[in-house]
């Protein structure tokens, strides 16, 4: 037993070896570890020549189930671990990190549960099918034993037994019954032994079930002679070991309470394999006997592989050593060299994991593409429709009222509408944390394995991956604050400037109500006095001054009507550009919000984009502004009169002429339509170009859900009338609370989509300012500051040394 505990630890160190070889770290637990199989212990044998029953032997437990008709239909992996401080009798069995102890039997039941429910739906031929065990005890060597099922059986090909045995260093395990002794040399499990384990090194012979022989002299002499290496000629050169079916044996064994009851047992098997194989060696009798032959060729395989590593090994020093020397004589002798070099290579990580971040190179793009496109998907998917329901908002408006009603206005509610659609907008913004996150750690780790210095020292590299994932772990924390915080700023404070606005356009629509009322009252007078007078006076004259003022009317407006149709046939000036004629360009007299006056420039409409741009010549080539109009409403305006037309005006009475003017204003009042202008008038030259620009402008924002508004009638605009149509009905008409809170959402709304518009541009500032900026300043210096002092060739020649003692071993 101590043997092999003796050779586990030469066995880790021959892993780690072929780890450096590898050039893998093998002090990194979560790096992906390259198994050894010097440990491992594959039985192979027919259907019940007791395979089973010789892996419980090494055990010291009853755990695999056994029997004559082949208990085993699917391969077990018993990954077994000393403990000495164990009790003989206890078995703990371990499931990922966590440790139960169990009996045997109820392993041995479960195991039998599951090889059964595997035999109805599993083929039971390859690892998908195989079952693991972990167990820790004190009767075992730290052997990994694989249970294969019957190589008779069909279930089993040589496939499986390469899979497990093939290609690596596990000992083969041939069992055969002590009956088939006889015909040994024409058994299927030595042929597959020998054809992948050709010179013997690794493969013993186990005769099994000795006791059932007992009293076959032929058969006895068979298996003394197998014992004694005189066997067959044709038989491969292998170690032949003697045992009895222990399993019975070990369950009485520990039914006794003595703690020694299984050395005791193992003795007994011993003397009673003497008294049966009186001519054999008596060191190749039992289960002590066994676990020694597996030692003795454990052994043999490592001497096999040793030179092999040991060369490896020797080679990757002469290259560190080279590479050191080429630093300079002082980097090997002293620890102020050792720290140099470490400096040299983060400095060299450095310049790759630069590279990266401000060239876009790798994975770097994926920063600005989580800013331009998931990051703004996200604040545009937020559910502002089923907030901003009109029966959301008034259900939110009341329970921010309390008991007592709001009086004037919902101010209350509707504040805190807008903190709980702000506060949707502080996950979209974490998620953009995380992803950069991600990012740079996945650059930290590309620009590690891009230098090449650092895959020469695994370890090294290790930890200069560590200290820079830390460090951008608290650079994440920051930015997660930090973009809270934004949104927590938002929320916290709403421009009262907005409410007020509120209220002004509440005020100011009840004046024009009010205006339209005062007007339908005054109309109503003057036909009532109208009537009165007509019903009065003489019939004549009356029909003659009615005639009169009639066709003085009709003569007016007609004078009015030809001279728009005749500024109309003239036809417009304008230019149609483009393979479905959506681009019209023409000159356009432009309002100066400075000076009051006008200017003409030459606009370019672009109907499939929707935009309006215009320059101050023809001939230039970039726009000096631009309008986008799905965002805009179209209003036709009166065109103030100018100074001496006000005077001409008074003297010669109304005479209204039309309008060459156009308004272009934002559907949300406080936001701009061009540069810093709210709002943008615009003048045609004739009133063919004013029609053909206005139709085009307006054919483009209606169809992106904007408004068009006609000129004033009567000097003032009216509400559509819900009711009979009549003006003094609509102007008598009480205002709708509902309506009036609906147009108080949609106000509130165009707000909140502006703050979070804002956010979608200054979340993306705050990222990088505490993560990517801190990445290419403050994570190098705390890896420069973090470097700790440690020596590569130390590892390099305490393996070597740990495999020149095996050697000698």
């Amino acid at each position: 037993m101590e043997a092999i505990e003796e050779l586990s630890e030469l066995s880790e160190s021959m892993r780690q070896a072929a780890s450096l070889l590898a050039d893998d770290d093998p002090s990194d637990d979560a790096a992906p570890r390259r198994p050894t199989t010097f440990l491992n212990a594959v039985a192979l044998g027919n259907v019940g020549a007791g395979k089973s029953a010789l892996l419980n032997s090494l055990i010291g437990h009853p755990v695999l189930p056994t029997g004559e008709n082949g208990a085993t239909r699917a391969p077990i992996v018993v990954d077994l671990q000393r403990e000495p401080g164990l009790s003989s009798k206890s078995i703990v069995l371990q499931v990922d990190s966590k440790s139960q102890q169990v009996s045997a039997s109820a392993l041995r039941h479960s195991l039998q549960d599951r090889l059964s429910k595997g035999a109805s739906g599993g083929s039971g031929r390859g690892r998908a099918d195989e079952i693991y065990l972990k167990l820790r005890t004190s009767t075992a060597p730290p052997l990994k034993l694989i249970d294969l099922p019957g190589i008779d059986q069909r279930a089993v090909d040589d496939s499986m037994i390469n899979e497990y045995a093939g290609h690596n260093d596990a000992i083969l395990l041939v069992v055969i019954p002590a009956m088939q002794a006889a015909d040994v040399a024409s058994s299927r499990a030595l042929r597959l032994a020998k054809d992948i384990d050709s010179d013997g090194t690794r493969t013993v012979g186990v005769i099994s079930k000795v006791d059932q022989a007992n009293g076959d002299a032929k058969t006895i002499a068979c298996v003394q002679a197998l014992l004694s290496n005189k066997g067959p000629k044709n038989l491969p050169d292998i170690e032949w070991v003697a045992l009895i079916g222990q399993s019975v044996a070990i369950a009485s064994a520990q039914s006794v309470g003595s703690e020694n009851s299984l050395e005791t047992a193992w003795r007994a098997e011993a003397e009673s394999l003497k008294n049966i194989l009186t001519s054999a060696p008596q060191n190749k009798l039992g289960r002590l006997a066994l676990v020694d032959t597996i030692a003795k060729q454990i052994r043999k395989r490592m001497k096999v592989r040793l030179p092999n590593l040991l060369s490896g090994l020797q080679g990757k020093s002469q290259m560190v050593q080279d590479e050191l020397a080429r630093l300079g004589e002082s980097m090997v002798q002293s620890p102020e060299g050792t720290r140099a070099v470490a400096l040299e290579l983060c400095r060299e990580f450095e310049d790759k994991f630069l590279a990266h971040i401000t060239s876009g190179e790798g994975s770097g793009w994926k920063i600005v593409a989580s800013f331009e496109g998931k990051f703004p998907d996200r604040i545009k998917q937020l559910p502002l429709d089923r907030h901003f329901d009109l029966n959301n908002v008034k259900r939110i408006v009341l329970e921010a009222d309390g008991y007592q009603p709001y009086l004037i206005s919902p101010e209350k509610g509707l504040r805190s509408l807008i903190k709980i659609v702000l506060e949707m907008a502080k996950e979209p913004s974490r998620l953009c944390v995380e992803e950069v996150h991600r990012v740079l750690l996945d650059i930290v780790n590309a620009s590690a394995n891009a230098t090449p210095g650092l895959g020469r020292y695994p370890p090294f590299k290790r930890e200069v991956v560590a200290i820079a994932s830390n460090a951008l772990e608290s650079f994440k924390n920051d930015a997660k604050k930090m973009v809270v915080a934004l949104v927590d700023m938002e929320r916290a404070f709403v421009p009262p400037q907005h409410f007020i606005r509120l209220v002004q356009r509440r005020m100011e629509r009840q004046r024009r109500e009010d205006e339209l009322k005062n007007r339908s009252s005054k109309k109503t007078q003057e036909a009532e006095q109208s009537t009165s007078k007509r019903a009065s006076s003489p019939q004549t004259d009356s029909e003659q001054g009615g005639g009169s003022l009639k066709s003085m009317k009709d003569k007016s407006g007609q004078q009015d009507k030809d001279k728009q149709d005749k500024d109309t046939k003239e036809g417009s000036n304008l230019q149609v550009a483009g393979p479905a004629g959506e681009i019209t360009a023409g000159y356009l007299l432009k309002k100066s919000a400075k000076t009051n006056g006008w200017s003409k420039r030459w606009f370019v409409l672009n109907e499939k984009s929707g935009k309006l741009g215009y320059t101050k010549k023809q001939e230039e080539r970039h726009f000096r502004g631009v309008i986008t109009l799905e965002e805009c409403n179209l209003e036709e305006v009166e065109e103030e009169p100018s100074k001496s037309s006000k005077d001409s005006k008074k003297a010669n009475g109304p005479e209204k002429t039309p309008s060459l003017v156009f308004k272009i204003t934002n559907r949300v009042a406080y936001k701009t339509v061009l540069k810093a202008h709210s709002a943008v008038v615009l003048k045609a030259e004739s009133m063919a170009d004013k029609v053909e620009w206005v139709n085009k402008i307006k054919a483009v924002i209606q169809s992106k859900g904007g408004s068009f508004k006609g000129p004033n009638t009567e000097g003032g605009s009216m509400r559509q009338s819900h009711s009979d149509g009549s003006l003094d009905t609509m102007a008598r008409r009480p205002a709708d609370p509902e309506e009036e809170l609906r147009w108080m959402s949609q106000e509130v709304r165009g707000y909140v989509e502006a703050v979070l518009n804002s956010l979608a541009a200054n979340v993306p500032k705050a990222i990088v300012l505490c993560q990517v900026e801190k990445a290419k300043e403050d994570m190098l210096n705390q890896l420069y500051s973090s470097i700790r002092l440690f020596c590569t060739l130390v590892l390099w020649f305490q393996i070597v040394g740990v495999l020149e003692d095996a050697m000698t071993f």
